[in-house]
């Protein structure tokens, strides 16, 4: 199931940039390092190989990442109309009893935001995705615990 995520025209190119770079150049100073590495004699006990490979490992799943995130992007300006609660809004909310503030969309995103950002797709996001202004859910967190939620203000970004 693929899972659209909205991220602003700044994020998106961004994201894209990192991308390229561990793409190009980064794969290619890993490479490097996994040869230097390789070059000074048994692999079992080398230390500096086994470090290089398992970087490789992480740069090449946060390729896959951000290739993904990328391709199910929803890009564009963060939207003006706010009656309900929708991606790139500015919710505040009242979470068992204490009021917070943040939007939805991807916590890649959340470098260019200066607010808490939640996934859509998390327990949270997907209890008051299409709500509107004083409505009242609930959700069960991942630990079991049941969170009750009201919508106080919903506000473009």
């Amino acid at each position: 199931m693929s899972e659209t995520t909205w991220l602003s025209k700044e994020s998106f190119e961004r994201l894209s940039a990192e991308l390229e770079q561990l793409k190009t150049t980064g794969r290619s100073e890993i490479v490097e390092r996994i040869e230097a590495a390789r070059s000074e004699g048994d692999l079992s006990e080398n230390g500096g190989y086994h470090a290089a490979r398992e970087e490789q490992s992480k740069m090449e799943g946060r390729i896959q990442q951000l290739t993904y995130l990328l391709e199910h992007a929803e890009v564009g300006e963060k939207p003006t109309v706010a009656d309900v609660v929708a991606p790139g809004l500015k919710i505040t909310a009242e979470v068992n009893g204490n009021e917070k503030t943040f939007t939805l969309g991807s916590r890649e995103a959340a470098a260019d935001m200066d607010i808490a950002v939640y996934p859509e797709s998390a327990p949270l996001g997907s209890a008051i995705m299409g709500l509107k202004v004083g409505d009242k859910t609930s959700y069960i967190a991942p630990n079991g615990k049941e969170f009750r939620v009201e919508v106080k203000s919903i506000k473009p970004f």
